[in-house]
């Protein structure tokens, strides 16, 4: 814990377009911290990722990793290429080793749309969607990553699994959060989505859930299976509020929840654990638009906000937290007009033109 408000940032550029919205993001997360007081932010590129393995063997050095242990948050932009892979044929990922490294168990996607952007859906009450997945992000199908069995040319298999003291962690951060939304004046519903009909693991996820619940009894729950909640995410997603899953099933959702959204590029996320926070856009590293000024950053700095809103409630910060909701602010200020299209949905808005919109929103919202 940083003995003054000088928070140390371990920042991960990574791989294609990730370079480019970097920058950026780190410009206008010190630009809202200046604006509100209270803190500074030290941020330090560190190299990880597909290309940083093509180059050296090694997709996240032994000095990445204990700057990112020794950070007080950890941005990444974008890690992996497609043509760059292991020997076993899966796609570099590092993020992934962070989560696994670091106890990251708790994804926390969120998805609102931004105002001005095109409406996904066509019903009007799309509009006031406001709810967040939360992602179990270390066991699930994922317990398997590395571990996958290949009998002969015949099979192959991977194991699912869940743990209560993964299951039980993942459920009272959930809830905590819950609670927090509810005295924001969000409903403070919780939906365990699962496939608890069919498979003994996710029964066992269920009767977890119930467990944890009870021991929560001021919020409200209900749970769901996974093909509905995909259904009910398109068919009326401003009714949901809080969703906690399996790490698969959250993969694929947050997607959809991204979709919901417009698109990867504006689509944000965490993956937080009891000592550590990994704060990252939901977008890849669309190596077929790097460097070509499109990339939309928007995504990264939401991430960024969710980042800074994190260390204030961590620390006891109030600025932080005032950071946090000004950068937030400033994107939906940016985008309000309804004449910033990103290139991606069909505009013309490209990484540059669309800083400078929040740029100019924050000195709109906090003038110096």
């Amino acid at each position: 814990m940083p003995t003054t408000m000088d928070f140390r940032i371990t920042v991960f550029p990574g791989d294609g377009i990730g370079q480019e919205i970097t920058a950026p993001c780190v410009e206008l997360l010190n630009e809202a911290a200046r604006r509100t007081g209270g803190f500074r932010l030290t941020c330090t590129d560190y190299p990880a990722g597909a290309a940083v393995y093509r180059d050296t063997g090694t997709a996240l050095p032994a000095a990445s990793l204990a700057a990112a242990r020794q950070a007080d948050a950890i941005l990444l932009a974008a890690m992996g290429l497609p043509h760059i892979r292991y020997p076993d044929g899966t796609e570099v990922a590092p993020q992934l080793d962070l989560r696994f490294e670091f106890g990251l168990y708790a994804g926390v996607r969120p998805v609102r749309p931004i105002p001005g952007l095109p409406p996904v859906l066509a019903d009007p009450r799309a509009a006031k969607t406001d709810f967040v997945l939360i992602r179990e992000s270390t066991e699930g199908l994922f317990f398997s990553r590395g571990k996958g069995i290949l009998d002969g040319d015949a099979a192959a298999r991977d194991t699912l699994q869940i743990t209560r003291a993964g299951s039980e962690r993942l459920f009272d951060f959930t809830f905590r959060l819950a609670r927090r939304r509810r005295q924001a004046g969000r409903p403070g519903l919780v939906t365990c989505v699962d496939k608890a009909n069919v498979f003994t693991s996710f029964a066992f996820f269920r009767k977890v859930f119930a467990e944890r619940a009870a021991l929560h009894a001021d919020i409200a729950t209900e749970t769901a299976y996974v093909d509905a909640t995909a259904l009910n995410m398109v068919r009326r997603p401003w009714d949901l509020d809080v969703l906690v899953t399996e790490n698969m099933f959250g993969d694929i959702l947050s997607d959809l929840g991204a979709g919901l959204m417009g698109g990867m590029g504006v689509a944000p996320s965490a993956d937080i654990g009891d000592e550590h926070a990994v704060f990252q856009p939901c977008h890849g590293s669309a190596p077929d638009i790097a460097g070509q000024g499109k990339a939309n950053p928007t995504a990264m700095f939401l991430s960024g906000a969710m980042m800074l809103e994190w260390l204030g409630d961590r620390y006891g910060n109030a600025d932080c937290l005032k950071a946090g909701s000004l950068l937030r602010d400033a994107v939906d200020r940016a985008f309000a007009p309804g004449t910033l299209l990103p290139c991606e949905q069909g505009g013309s808005a490209r990484t540059q033109a669309i800083t400078q919109a929040v740029r100019a929103a924050l000195d709109a919202l906090a003038p110096t």
